[in-house]
């Protein structure tokens, strides 16, 4: 059977279903073309199109699931198919882990005989990138809630789940990993039942790896799963939930249509920064870019590109809407608010533009991602840079590390401060430098309230480590015999750094682990200066709790005194936290032998001359300056704890 012959069989097919629904005739020559030219598919009505996300604690198994559903559905082909298919990120592959929410669009026959579009965001499971679920919830009508059958509900697990009910999505409790031997499915799905409010019933038993249970996945998906409001006569209304920088055709954004009709040619506005643009290209992920002619309605998610050049003209959770017919704007998203902060600085070959331009770029891509200018002394220019937290800024520096080809170097991250200033006024402070020397009564610190989730074998330990980091116990809780919710409330400086790492060492890496933020508190709080040669470098400065501050203090002094080259003078460095030094080390002075030429003779010769060295050493440490090298604030910043 010839192309054209295909081709004009399911343009009657389509004729004949409701709307425009296609149905697959029986036989591999349909299924092929179904899967190979998606944009000959007729539009779907709202009835026939799910939008939906999976959801999960960190290694439950998100994006291997998303590979069944796009082999299940024909999607990729064999021959293009290639594991965690939509983690197409460097690092991702690398670190084994989503940073990046996926949108891909899924056409799945039902068992009625209509051909289904389900359009799937697969999300990141870690902590830090919560935004990047929360903007994908809100895309969507259902989610696909993935519990470990080994590990059972996680923090994370819960996190996500309640995310889901604040948006009030149908969610579809899915057990997976029942292939394992320590798989214990009927005690997990009580404990869903338990600890969620979701009935047992309803839990679909699956495997990712193997792909059991992927057609139940499918057939729940459609049943339970509502299909999207919106009118498609109306004005124009879709959300931007994530955009990219793309070299040759500009800003490339991704969106979901709430109202309306987009097609190619259509004038667009974007209603944050009032500029108009014409749609150049408009289709759907299926997973790579795939335009369609007939362009998107009102309950379809795609993107679009239209020559956008401009950084500052697009910003996630902005409204589209058609020029000539405008619409009221969306709700949006919920702005973030950065908690970790670090300063950002050119080095090597990299420019301070080369930069600039990147950490545009990259906001773009990232919205929780934010920048601001500053002055960082021996560093030169370079920017304040706001993450969600420790793992979130190690993923900003990489990308731009080897996304746009930088080096960087980076200062000792810190979080924000509060300070209540005497008269009166409370500022916000995110770098130690911004903190006065006096004039202020109180120091606040942000508080989060976070849930350990452990076996109950490892309690002991894991309260151990929370009351080394400041932590208030609030309460103990129990899901089933064997795991324990342990609820602490720490500050946040003392969670974001190390906290994870050191939970997974404790309980041998079943200990999970999830927080937010409820506030700020007065603590006892010091700013540290580190002194070289009796100057500061605000660099190096940072901001701790006294009990802490010495030996933090103390490691940096000595950690300096291995980078810092030798003067002719001794060269000191200090700790000090207002004008008391808490820590001090020194450079010992290069000594150079000024006898050298004495030989023989008188030894009064001799001591003359170490005489005149040592009046001229005294008089060169009252003027003399110490430059510190770029490499040693590197390798001191590097290594700090």
């Amino acid at each position: 059977m010839s192309l054209k012959t295909c081709v004009s069989l399911f343009k009657k097919d389509a004729v004949m279903q409701e709307a425009g629904v296609c149905r697959r005739r029986a036989g591999p020559v349909h299924g092929r073309l179904l899967r190979t030219i998606p944009a000959i598919i007729m539009p779907y009505p709202r009835s026939h199109i799910r939008n939906f996300c999976i959801i999960a604690h960190i290694d439950h198994g998100k994006s291997t699931l998303a590979d069944r559903l796009l082999q299940a559905t024909g999607t990729v082909s064999d021959r293009d198919f290639q594991d965690q298919l939509l983690d197409d990120m460097d690092l991702e592959r690398e670190r084994g882990i989503t940073i990046k929410a996926r949108a891909v669009t899924l056409y799945h026959r039902h068992d009625d005989g209509d051909t289904y579009q389900l359009n799937l965001i697969d999300t990141p499971g870690h902590v830090d990138f919560t935004y990047e679920v929360a903007r994908s919830l809100q895309s969507c009508e259902g989610a696909l809630l993935l519990i470990d059958a080994a590990q059972g509900v996680e923090a994370q697990t819960m996190a996500n789940f309640l995310l889901a009910i604040e948006r009030d999505l149908e969610v579809v409790p899915v057990l997976n990993k029942i292939d394992l031997p320590a798989a214990r499915p009927e005690e997990v799905a009580l404990e869903v039942e338990e600890s969620l409010g979701l009935p047992a019933d309803d839990c679909i038993p699956a495997s990712a790896k193997t792909g059991a249970g992927t057609a139940d996945i499918l057939r729940a998906l459609i049943k339970r799963v509502p299909s999207p409001g919106g009118e498609q006569a109306a004005d124009l209304q879709a959300l931007i939930f994530d955009a990219i920088y793309d070299e040759y055709r500009g800003i490339i954004i991704y969106f979901r249509v709430i109202n309306g009709r987009l097609k190619k040619g259509d004038q667009i506005r974007l209603l944050r920064s009032q500029k108009t643009y014409e749609v150049t290209e408009i289709g759907r992920m299926s997973p790579r870019m795939q335009p369609s002619d007939d362009g998107l309605s009102a309950g379809e998610v795609g993107y679009l590109t239209a020559a956008i050049k401009s950084l500052h003209d697009v910003k996630v959770g902005d409204t589209l809407t058609l020029d000539r017919h405008r619409a009221a704007a969306l709700p949006g998203f919920r702005e973030i608010r950065p908690m970790v902060f670090c300063g950002m600085y050119p080095s090597g070959e990299t420019q301070y533009d080369e930069l600039r331009d990147a950490v545009e770029k990259l906001t773009i891509n990232d919205a929780s991602f934010t920048f601001e200018p500053e002055s960082g002394g021996a560093l030169g220019n370079g920017f304040r840079c706001g993450f969600l937290g420790m793992l979130h800024m190690e993923i900003c520096q990489e990308r731009l590390e080897r996304e746009f080809d930088l080096d960087m170097v980076q200062t000792a991250p810190n979080v924000t401060y509060r300070i209540h200033r005497r008269d009166g006024r409370v500022v916000d402070v995110t770098t130690p430098g911004d903190i006065p020397e006096e004039g202020y009564d109180v120091i606040e610190e942000p508080v989060v309230q976070i849930h350990f989730m452990v076996p109950a074998t490892y309690v002991g330990a894991v309260m151990q480590l929370a009351s080394e980091r400041r932590g208030e116990f609030k309460r103990q809780e129990y899901l089933g015999r064997e795991r324990c919710v342990l609820t602490y409330e720490m500050p946040l400086a003392d969670v974001v750094y190390d906290l994870f790492d050191r939970l997974k060492t404790v309980t041998s890496g079943y200990g999970t682990m999830d927080y937010d933020v409820i506030g700020f508190r007065e603590a006892d709080l010091v700013k540290v200066d580190t002194l070289v040669h009796h100057t500061p470098c605000p660099a190096l400065a940072f901001i701790c709790h006294r009990s802490v501050a010495e030996q933090r203090g103390r490691s940096i002094i000595k950690r300096l005194r291995e980078e810092i080259p030798r003067h002719l003078f001794e060269v000191a460095l200090q700790a000090a936290i207002g004008r008391k030094v808490i820590a001090r080390e020194t450079v010992k002075a290069l000594r150079k032998d000024v006898t050298a030429k004495c030989y023989g003779g008188d030894v009064t010769r001799k001591r003359k001359l170490l005489e005149k060295q040592k009046k001229g050493k005294r008089r060169m440490k009252m003027v003399g300056n110490v430059e510190v090298p770029q490499s040693a604030f590197m390798a001191v910043l590097k290594g700090d704890d």
